[in-house]
């Protein structure tokens, strides 16, 4: 069964960037996950424009790029430049006045369009965005931390997702508290990819590659 799997780089160990990205590479990762927050759309600083453009040129694995920031019309270009055709960069729908307008600057720029969903975030209010967004982020967790606890009913909302994305042709991404339990139950219902944090493969006592390896003999 094929699908993603995607570090999620807010949870590295920053005393060693360089080596945490050549682990995860030769571990088999798909791609790396770079959460930046502004401290204003949601309450918490994370990664940076540099550390993003740090990771890009180290690998050439592609990058996912989740935008929590007031406003990402005004500065996405900055991130766009230091990314690659096969790159992603996500938006969330509410922290723009005119999205749609925002998506554009990313497909201009040869990114991958996509947008996050938050817990509280219905399906419906984001219904027309589904037809030029590549990808959708469904946040299981409130955004700006790691660590927090799933929220269940947000299955219900991926159920709507995946009667949508065949003829929308959009893929559903999964971001928040990812057990193997999780990967089990929503990989074969056509999840395409998991953010991977503290809860599967970051803070464990053994190398990225047997958890990576680990997680894609799991039995469905």
């Amino acid at each position: 069964m094929k699908f993603d799997l995607m570090a999620s780089m807010m949870c590295a160990n920053y005393g060693n960037l360089e080596k945490e990205v050549r682990d995860l590479e030769a571990g088999g990762i798909d791609s790396f996950h770079i959460d930046i927050m502004d401290g204003r759309y949601v309450p918490n600083f994370a990664m940076s424009l540099n550390d993003m453009a740090y990771i890009a040129s180290s690998t050439k694995k592609p990058l996912d790029v989740h935008l929590m920031v007031e406003h990402p019309n005004h500065t996405v270009e900055l991130f766009t430049k230091h990314l690659r055709e096969g790159d992603t960069i996500y938006i969330h729908p509410e922290a723009e006045y005119h999205p749609s307008t925002t998506l554009q600057k990313i497909i201009n720029a040869g990114i991958t369009p996509g947008i996050a969903i938050n817990p509280g975030t219905s399906v419906e209010t984001v219904i027309e965005m589904l037809r030029i967004v590549k990808k959708v982020l469904v946040m299981t967790v409130n955004p700006g931390n790691a660590g927090q606890m799933y929220m269940p009913y947000v299955g219900k909302k991926i159920t709507k997702l995946l009667a949508l994305k065949e003829d929308m042709n959009f893929q559903i991404y999964w971001d928040g508290a990812c057990g193997a339990d999780k990967i089990i139950e929503y990989a074969p219902k056509g999840v395409d990819g998991f953010v991977l944090g503290t809860t599967l493969l970051f803070g464990k006592e053994k190398p990225y590659g047997e958890t990576l390896a680990g997680i894609r003999k799991l039995k469905f």
